[in-house]
C-alpha cells in the first residue's frame, strides 16, 4: 500500500500496519485484494461523499413511487409520508451501528460477518444479502430500461413500434451498468458524487411543475385524496406492515454499509453523512412523488405515478424531454451501483476469494438480476410493499440483529482482524449461536409470509395472531435475534472453562 498516513478512528493507524496484516494472510483462501482491509491511503470518502451516495440512492423511481403502495392500500398522503419518514429514522440506527466497523477496521460486509456467523457460515448471511440485491438490481434495471426506451422514443418515434423495444432497452441499460461496475469502487464514488446534483434539479423541476400546473400546494394535496384507495382496513392495520416494509426497503444497506464506510475518513463522516443523507432525502423525494402525482390528477384527470410516463406529458420539447429522461436513467444507475451491485459483488467474491474478484461478482449479479424476472416483481404495488419488501426485510432484520449483538454487546467493538482472514483461527467455521438465533427469529414469521404471499395485494384480512407476526417483520426478527444471540453468548461465556469465547472481546485488531 502507499505511504504512511494517520487518521483518527482507525484500529490500524498506518498503511504499513495494514500491509503487515495482509502479508500474514495473503495465502489464505479467505483473502483477496478486493476483500482486504482498506488502509488510510484508501480513505477518500468525506462526509459529502456519504451524503451524495444516499441522495443518489434515494432519488430513484422506486422511492418516488414508494408511497403509492401505501396509498393504494388505504393511507392518505400525510399518513404515507409519515410512515416512510419514521421507517427511515428507525433504520438509521442499525445503519450507523453496522457502519462503525467499516470505519474502524476497513473491512467489507462479508468479512465483518465472519465474526458473527463463522468464516464459512458468513457465506449464508452474505448470499442472503446478495440474492436480495440481485432482485433489486433487476427491478431498478427494468425501470431504467423504461427510461432508455422513453429517450429513444422521443428521439425516434418509430422506436415504439419496434418488436420487443422495451426488452431491448432493458438489456442496453443492463450493459451500461456492467461497464461501470468493471471499473471498480472509485468510479462508483465519482459517479455518485456527480449524479446527486443532477437528480436534485430534475426532482425540483417536477415539484415546481406540479405546484404550478396543479393550482398551488394546498389544491394539489387536497387532490391527493383521490389517489387513496377506499379500504376496510384501519390505519393501524396498515401502519405496522407498511412501517416494517419501509424499514425493509433499506434493510439491505443496513447490513452491507461497511462496504462503503471502509473508505470513510472518520466515524464523524459516516455518521453525519448518513443522518443528513438518508432520512432527509427519502422524506423529501417521497413527498415530491406524492405531490407531483397528485398534480397529475388535477391536470390530466388521472394519477401518473411513474416519472418516465410523466415527463413526456409535462414537456413536448425534445431537448428537455431527453435531458429529464437521461437524468432519470442516471438515477437508476446510481442506485443500482451503490445499493445493488457493490454488496453482491463482494458477497459472491467471499464465496471463493481466489476465483471470484469484485468485478466478476458484479457480472454474476447482473446475470442473476435478469433471471429473477423483475418485470413480474413490479406487477403489483401492494404485493411489492407488503410481500416482497416485508419478506426479505424479515430475513435481513435477523441477520442485522445478530451482527449488532455480536459486535457491540459480545465483542464490544474488538475484532481480531488477522483471524477474520484465516480458516483456522479465533473464529469458528460455523458459529452455531447465530443460526439458532436466526431460527428463533425467522420461523415464527413464515406462516404470515406464506399467507401474505398468497393473498392478492399482500394485505391479509383478519390475520390470526401467528399471521400478525409477519406484519411486524423486521422489528420482530431484529429484536428476537439480538436477545437470543446475546443470551446464548452470555451462557457460553459463563460456562466456558477455557475463556475462549470471552477472549473474543479482548482480541486486538492485528494480533
Amino acid at each position: 500500500m502507499s505511504e504512511t498516513k494517520r487518521l483518527k478512528d482507525l484500529a490500524l493507524q498506518t498503511d504499513a500496519e495494514v500491509d503487515e496484516v495482509c502479508d500474514r494472510v495473503r495465502d489464505s483462501r479467505l483473502y483477496n485484494e478486493d476483500l482486504a482491509p482498506a488502509g488510510p491511503a484508501r480513505r477518500t470518502w468525506h462526509t459529502w461523499h456519504i451524503m451524495a451516495m444516499w441522495l443518489s440512492i434515494s432519488v430513484v423511481i422506486t422511492t418516488y413511487t414508494l408511497a403509492s403502495g401505501l396509498m393504494a392500500s388505504g393511507m392518505n398522503w400525510w399518513q404515507a409520508l409519515m410512515t416512510v419518514g419514521l421507517a427511515n429514522l428507525i433504520v438509521l440506527i442499525p445503519m450507523i451501528l453496522n457502519a462503525h466497523v467499516g470505519v474502524r477496521y476497513g473491512i467489507p460486509f462479508p468479512v465483518f460477518v465472519r465474526s458473527s456467523f463463522g468464516t464459512s457460515g458468513a457465506n449464508f448471511a452474505a448470499l442472503s444479502r446478495a440474492v436480495v440485491a440481485c432482485g433489486w438490481f433487476g427491478i431498478q434495471t427494468w425501470l431504467g430500461g423504461l427510461a432508455v426506451s422513453g429517450i429513444l422514443t422521443a428521439l425516434w418515434p418509430a422506436w415504439a413500434d419496434v418488436t420487443g423495444h422495451t426488452f431491448i432497452a432493458f438489456f442496453v441499460f443492463w450493459a451500461i451498468q456492467m461497464a461501470i461496475i468493471v471499473r471498480g469502487m472509485e468510479t462508483i464514488k465519482i459517479f455518485e458524487s456527480w449524479a446527486a446534483p443532477l437528480l436534485i434539479i430534475v426532482a425540483l423541476w417536477l415539484l415546481v411543475w406540479g405546484f404550478s400546473a396543479g393550482g398551488g400546494p394546498v389544491h394539489v394535496l387536497q387532490a391527493s385524496e383521490s389517489m387513496t384507495t377506499k379500504s376496510q382496513h384501519s390505519f393501524w392495520s396498515l401502519f405496522w406492515p407498511g412501517l416494517a416494509a419501509n424499514v425493509g426497503y433499506w434493510a439491505t444497506l443496513s447490513l452491507n454499509i461497511p462496504d462503503f464506510t471502509r473508505f470513510a475518513r472518520s466515524q464523524r463522516s459516516q455518521t453525519v453523512g448518513q443522518i443528513v443523507g438518508l432520512p432527509v432525502s427519502m422524506i423529501i423525494f417521497s413527498f415530491i412523488g406524492i405531490a407531483t402525482t397528485a398534480a397529475t390528477v388535477v391536470v390530466f384527470g388521472k394519477a401518473v405515478w411513474n416519472p418516465v410516463d410523466l415527463v413526456p406529458m409535462v414537456s413536448h420539447n425534445p431537448f428537455v424531454l431527453v435531458v429529464a429522461l437521461v437524468v432519470i436513467a442516471i438515477a437508476q444507475i446510481s442506485t443500482n451501483m451503490a445499493a445493488n451491485t457493490v454488496a453482491p459483488s463482494n458477497d459472491f467474491s467471499n464465496v471463493a476469494p481466489k476465483l471470484i474478484s469484485f468485478r466478476t461478482g458484479g457480472l454474476i449479479t447482473g446475470v442473476i438480476g435478469v433471471l429473477m424476472f423483475p418485470w413480474a416483481l413490479m406487477d403489483n404495488a401492494g404485493a411489492y410493499i407488503f410481500t416482497w419488501l416485508g419478506g426479505y426485510g424479515s430475513l435481513l432484520g435477523a441477520i442485522a440483529g445478530i451482527m449488532i449483538a455480536d459486535y457491540w454487546l459480545v465483542r464490544r467493538r474488538n475484532l481480531n482482524l488477522t483471524d477474520l482472514y484465516r480458516v483456522e483461527g479465533e473464529y469458528p467455521r460455523w458459529n452455531w449461536p447465530a443460526f439458532v438465533a436466526m431460527a428463533f427469529a425467522i420461523i415464527p414469521v413464515i406462516p404470515g409470509f406464506i399467507v401474505a404471499a398468497s393473498t392478492p395485494g399482500g394485505n391479509v384480512d383478519n390475520p390470526s395472531m401467528i399471521d400478525s407476526l409477519f406484519n411486524y417483520g423486521w422489528f420482530f426478527t431484529f429484536g428476537v435475534s439480538v436477545i437470543v444471540y446475546w443470551l446464548i453468548s452470555l451462557l457460553r461465556q459463563s460456562t466456558s472453562t477455557d475463556g475462549s469465547l470471552g477472549a473474543a472481546g479482548k482480541a486486538k485488531a492485528g494480533s
